[in-house]
């Protein structure tokens, strides 16, 4: 049986691009989203081996340190010639002090390594896999993917992490050469056409009302 989100509800992430955007998402709903750096909350250990995993662990801890629902996304990059690589390890490439420039680069050096010059050996994805979790142990999660192909040199200052790299399917531009509305904005706005966006798209049919 799915449970619908009312009332206040914490977002656990500390990344402000996803903040920005889950808040977003969520503005139509009428929820009132807090984010778990707001409340102070500490930051759990990733210690699962896939998406789904990682993104129940931060919903659940912060949903049982709040004392309420838990909004918690987990995603990353996966790159076919890499052999899924960086995926559920897409933060970890870019270090503590989140340089996604030199994890840009990374990235493409292996690519150069393996050959990978022609956009049919360039394909990736993106994967967002979210979760919320109640204080008494309910959980609701989906998952979605953007398909798409990795460019360089990177284009664009829009967005956050890899978009700059990351040209989706039947587009010029890569996510970080679109707003805000075009990458994850919902229709009619938008086209929804971010991981993110797709996997918030689900989450709402079962768990959101609009005002």
């Amino acid at each position: 049986m799915h449970r619908r989100i009312t009332g206040k509800l914490v977002i656990a992430t500390h990344n402000p691009g996803k903040l920005a955007e889950m808040r977003e998402l969520l503005a139509p709903y009428g929820i009132e989203a807090v984010s778990a750096g707001e409340l102070g909350l500490g930051e759990p250990d990733e210690t699962g081996d896939t998406f789904h995993a990682n993104a129940r662990i931060k919903a659940v801890a912060a949903a049982q340190a709040a004392g309420l629902p838990a909004f918690a996304d987990d995603s990353g990059l996966v790159v076919d010639a890499l052999d899924g690589a960086p995926g559920i390890f897409s933060a970890r490439w870019a270090d503590p002090g989140k340089d996604f420039t030199g994890a840009m680069t990374r990235i493409e050096r292996l690519l150069q390594e393996r050959g990978a010059m022609t956009p049919e050996k360039r394909r990736a994805h993106f994967v967002s896999a979210l979760c919320v979790a109640w204080p008494d142990h309910h959980i609701e999660e989906v998952e979605a993917r953007a398909d798409g192909t990795l460019v360089w040199p990177p284009r664009g200052s829009a967005g956050f992490g890899y978009d700059p790299a990351f040209m989706p399917d039947g587009h010029t531009r890569t996510f970080g050469e679109m707003t805000s509305i075009e990458k994850h904005g919902l229709p009619p706005l938008g086209l929804g056409l971010s991981h993110r966006a797709r996997a918030f798209v689900k989450l709402a049919e079962i768990c959101l009302e609009p005002r």
